[in-house]
């Protein structure tokens, strides 16, 4: 790959990534449709992973008095929670491993960007009609169950986890900021659990068409601008509402959904 075509790649991956993690449109639905876009085929798997791994650091620096918390006082509540959340989403994902990798080559991304925009409706809906008063002093382990299993549907592609864990918060009465506290708080366990599952095969798989230097680009953009996004995603969640999402997701699902059966563009 020529060089100055590997770092406009790897600078675009990386910003898409960073974004989508943490506003509620699907990073991994994107990259597998940017990487179907730019012909990338041996080693998008490890770059889709790392890029995930990249962005630990921004949720890490804005959460990071939590998250020392958590580290000081590991025999708490809070953490309980998020384990028995990730528990549920690590099981659904080692049970449905095989559908989950087989939905990875794209053909499904326009009903999970539809099921995405659902998901953002109800949770909209919910928020308006329902009243959100828990905080996270006040979880169950029937919280985290739902959360962790609406997690786990969020591994397919084209399915927003951060918009469908702040959903199932609110499903579950939580108020904004203390759902969005613990969709991203709940992104750590949940991205280094996938690096666990998906190793063996990343090690086979190797960097292929990207260099070690193209996928630290890529990490390093994805690790900035996921900062930024975690901080505009904090402010919109407990200040304006996600409808726009909504329609966004929507409408790019019937778009690629047309062009699957119908133009054929890519």
């Amino acid at each position: 790959m020529n060089v100055l075509i590997e770092i406009i790649k790897s600078i675009v991956l990386g910003l898409v990534q960073g974004f989508g993690e943490f506003l509620p449109i699907s990073s991994s639905g994107h990259l597998v449709l940017t990487e179907r876009l730019f012909g990338i085929g041996e080693g998008g798997q490890l770059m889709t992973v790392l890029l995930h791994v990249a962005t630990l650091a921004a949720v890490v620096i804005v959460y990071w008095e939590q998250v020392w918390e958590i580290i000081k006082k590991p025999i708490q509540w809070k953490t309980l929670w998020l384990l028995v959340a990730t528990a549920v989403t690590a099981a659904m994902a080692i049970a449905f491993k095989k559908f989950f990798d087989i939905a990875n080559d794209g053909d499904y991304l326009w009903i999970c960007f539809i099921i995405t925009s659902v998901i953002l409706v109800i949770g909209e809906l919910l928020r308006k009609n329902r009243p959100q008063e828990l905080r996270l002093k006040d979880m169950k382990w029937w919280h985290a169950v739902v959360i962790g299993a609406i997690q786990g549907v969020a591994v397919l592609p084209g399915i927003s986890r951060s918009g469908s864990t702040i959903t199932g918060a609110s499903v579950c009465g939580f108020k904004k900021k203390d759902a969005a506290e613990f969709s991203f708080l709940l992104s750590i366990p949940a991205i280094l659990g996938g690096l666990v599952l998906e190793l063996p095969d990343l090690i086979r798989e190797g960097t292929g068409d990207f260099t070690w230097y193209g996928i630290l680009i890529a990490m390093s953009v994805a690790g900035v601008s996921g900062y930024f996004a975690v901080r505009f995603m904090i402010r919109l969640i407990t200040k304006k509402n996600l409808w726009p999402f909504a329609v966004y997701t929507a409408a790019l699902g019937i778009f690629l959904m047309l062009n699957q059966y119908v133009f054929c563009l890519f």
